[in-house]
């Protein structure tokens, strides 16, 4: 599949670069990319085809920024090292700058261009990416009216993805190490691989923060995940998205944007299923803030536990041993209900119970952090809030019509 082959009904490439006008500007909507089914519309440009998302459909096109960007060199323009880095964002006012800061202070990346995909802002985030791109032609801010990360950079890549080879996502709530793209780049030439993938480091500010990454960091929370735990770099099965060969994202279809949650697992695996290879870098790691509160901890886990079970659900794929044991855990609580008429139904909830709190005194012990020790019960949150959320998209999927039939969207279909 990821051969120069022309794929069906893809419109063909013009053999002059009809992006450049007579003025020697760079315009971002001659030719648009495209992800989702084949649909004749039109538009500023005339009848084109092209694959066009329900989020997008009244989008006006000029409601995007339109890059004018000076004719670059030729050995520039067609360097294999140029990318297109995405950061979707969302009331991001805090991080915004500094993430930016930190991407761009890179040595080895060449003639970048970093894409801010905005889902609607109301903290002054856009304010602060316009008075940065006002100074640094190498930024510019994108309306992300999908809301999501995935739409986001389904977007940035549609638009402004065709002429650099590599597509770099950034997520706002971590930190990156210096001369980060620039690396994941030489890692994807260096051993051919379409995806590269990072490993994360979870930090803590406050209290609890510290505690969930204590679990985060350790097999008690992530059940041994290669991109929590390795120490050297390997070819996987999925990692945390850092890095795709733009071809090769496009040609899977890109992220499917009915997943709010498991989106780049649900990718990998259908990148993985084209013959695709995604290589976990040890060259560079990633900082990763987790929730700071109980409640916002349950919500994100309750989330990704009901998009792991899309995903199984989607390709009727079964689930690994480190996936498979936390759904006893939903319903183990659940039996506590019945104890009162066997008491036997409370020994699975307390066993588990018993040995998150002691792996997590372990937890404390070895990192002499006193948060650290209360790791076990943010752990429990996690696992209970992953197992509830599986079986709640599980049994709705069973109670829908057609059996989850309506589930998929467009263009997740590859």
């Amino acid at each position: 599949m990821f051969s120069s082959k022309p794929v069906p009904g893809r419109p063909s490439q013009p053999a002059s670069d009809d992006r450049t006008s007579d003025d020697g500007l760079v315009r971002a909507f001659a030719e648009p990319r495209s992800f989702a089914p084949m649909e004749t519309r039109q538009g500023g440009m005339g009848e084109i085809e092209a694959r066009w998302p329900a989020a997008w459909e009244d989008l006006e096109a000029d409601a995007f920024i339109e890059v004018h960007t000076p004719r670059h060199e030729p050995e520039v323009m067609g360097d294999p090292r140029r990318a297109l880095i995405v950061i979707p964002a969302l009331n991001e006012a805090k991080v915004i700058a500094r993430v930016i800061d930190q991407i761009l202070a890179d040595e080895g990346l060449v003639d970048p261009l970093v894409l801010v995909a905005d889902g609607g802002s109301t903290d002054g985030t856009r304010d602060i990416v316009r008075r940065i791109a006002e100074r640094d032609p190498r930024v510019r801010l994108m309306p992300n009216p999908g809301k999501l990360q995935s739409a986001g950079v389904n977007l940035a890549a549609r638009l402004l993805g065709g002429d650099r080879p590599w597509l770099v996502r950034v997520d706002a709530h971590a930190d990156y190490p210096a001369n980060y793209a620039s690396t994941l780049i030489e890692e994807a030439r260096r051993t051919h691989a379409h995806s590269v993938v990072v490993s994360m480091d979870t930090r803590g500010e406050n209290w609890f923060q510290r505690a969930v990454a204590a679990a985060q960091n350790s097999v008690l929370g992530t059940g041994g995940s290669a991109h929590r735990l390795a120490t050297q770099g390997q070819w996987v099965d999925h990692g945390h998205h850092a890095l795709f060969h733009a071809e090769s994202f496009e040609k899977v279809g890109g992220y499917d944007e009915s997943f709010s949650h498991n989106e780049d697992a649900e990718l990998d695996y259908r990148l993985n299923q084209a013959g695709g290879r995604i290589w976990l870098t040890d060259k560079v790691r990633i900082g990763y803030y987790p929730r700071s509160t109980p409640k916002a901890l349950w919500k994100q886990y309750f989330s990704y536990g009901k998009g792991r079970a899309r995903t199984v659900l989607k390709h009727f794929t079964p689930l690994k041993i480190r996936q498979a044991v936390p759904l006893a855990i939903a319903p183990a609580v659940a039996s506590l209900a019945l104890t009162p008429f066997f008491w036997a139904f409370a020994l699975p909830a307390l066993l588990w119970a018993f040995a998150a709190l002691s792996l997590g005194v372990v937890v404390g012990v070895k990192q002499r952090d006193a948060a650290a020790l209360v790791s076990g019960p943010a752990a429990m949150i996690m696992h209970l809030a992953w197992s509830a959320g599986f079986w709640a998209q599980l049994f709705t999927w069973r109670a829908s019509p057609g059996a989850g039939g309506g589930m998929m969207s467009p263009q997740a279909a590859s």
